[in-house]
Formats: C-alpha cells, sequence, structure tokens
C-alpha cells in the first residue's frame, strides 16, 4: 500500500540535510520515518564534507564521538549496578522522582533541577552534592519588584551557599504584575552541574525508577 506523508515532512527532511548535516539514519531515526522514504526525498543532496574538514580531522572526530559514547554507556552501566544500594536509601527515589518532573532531560551533559519549593531544592541539593564532585550553579529567576538580596540570601540558606553564588535571572513576563493572582513568593531557583557522566547514571535511575511503576 503506498502511503503519502504530508509535504512539511519532506521538506524538514531536506533541511535536515542541507542545513544541520545530517546523514540518512539520523534523520530517519529524527523524523520516525522509513529509510527508503527519506533517501527518495533526500537522494539529490549527498552529504558534503566542509571544505576546511579533512578525511584525518573526520576520523579524529568520529573516534572523539565513539569514545564518549562508550564512556557514557560505562556510566549508564555503573548507575545501573549503584541502584539498589541508593533506593534503599531514604530519599533517593524521592530525589530520583523530583528529578523527573522537574528536572532537565533535554542535554546529555548536564543535569538541571529548577522548582519554587525549598524543600525540593534543599533535597536536590543535598543529593547533587554527594553524587558528584562538579561544581553546582545556582540562579534564580524573579519578578521585577522582587528584592534580589532577600531572595539570595533566602536561597543560599536554603541550600548552603554563599548569596554571592547565586546568579539571577529577571522573569520574560516579570512586568505583567497587574493582574498576577500567583507569584512565586521567592522565586524560581535553578540547580546546574556539567556533568556527562553523572547525566548519563542518573538516566539508569530514572530508567529502574519508573520500571518499578509497571
Amino acid at each position: 500500500m503506498f502511503v503519502t506523508h504530508p509535504d512539511y515532512l519532506r521538506l524538514k527532511a531536506r533541511e535536515l540535510r542541507v542545513a544541520r548535516k545530517l546523514s540518512l539514519d539520523e534523520i530517519a531515526e529524527r523524523l520516525a520515518l522509513p529509510k527508503t522514504t527519506i533517501f527518495s526525498w533526500i537522494r539529490d543532496l549527498p552529504l558534503q564534507r566542509p571544505a576546511y574538514v579533512t578525511e584525518a580531522r573526520e576520523r579524529a572526530w568520529a573516534a572523539n564521538s565513539e569514545r564518549y559514547r562508550l564512556k557514557r554507556e560505562a556510566a549508564y552501566a555503573q548507575g545501573v549496578e549503584e541502584y539498589p544500594a541508593l533506593a534503599a536509601r531514604s530519599t533517593f527515589t524521592d530525589f530520583v522522582v523530583l528529578y523527573i518532573a522537574e528536572g532537565t532531560k533535554r542535554r546529555r551533559n548536564s543535569v538541571e533541577i529548577c522548582n519554587s519549593d525549598p524543600a525540593v531544592m534543599r533535597l536536590a541539593a543535598r543529593w547533587l552534592r554527594e553524587l558528584t564532585d562538579r561544581t553546582l550553579h545556582f540562579q534564580v529567576q524573579h519578578h521585577a519588584d522582587q528584592e534580589l538580596e532577600e531572595l539570595c540570601e533566602f536561597w543560599g540558606g536554603e541550600v548552603g551557599v554563599s548569596p554571592g553564588e547565586i546568579s539571577v535571572l529577571r522573569k520574560s513576563n516579570s512586568n505583567q504584575l497587574a493582574r498576577r493572582t500567583w507569584r512565586s513568593e521567592h522565586g524560581v531557583l535553578t540547580i546546574r552541574i556539567h556533568d556527562t557522566m553523572l547525566r548519563s547514571r542518573l538516566e539508569a535511575w530514572i530508567d529502574l525508577t519508573k520500571a518499578r511503576w509497571k
């Protein structure tokens, strides 16, 4: 049976080929379509190597990519091994569930969680400090009429850092105060860590925690 796909998918496939330099396999995975369909759409768009990219450099990039892929897989396996002992400890699975609900999952090189509830962020900060030796970065989003020094002092006391270690970011809708019926009294705190291996371990903990729900 012949299947007709919307034209915007064909245009998207061609855009991914030209602008993003994605391979046939990558485009098929991204659009969740058969490779034969994608090939028919992009066959006149051979994947060109930029002039400045030599074959040797391309091989080096591929080797480096493979090396980090193996490291991420090893970290995931480590997370699987660690899980039973960690899950037996008080509040660990609470932390994982909080991350499932409030954590960032788009980036595989960092761990990031944000919330306006002090209890949530105290728990997150405590576990993240134990799980990584990388530096934790703190940022609070605030409304235009909030006192920044008070916010930083409040969150510094909650998560155990000096107020000067907390950066601030004004909320994009912070001028719309007249009709606002609810607000974050202390702003919204974000904790961010750049740690690829922790992110992979956390992915294992998330998968195993979800498996308990089935």
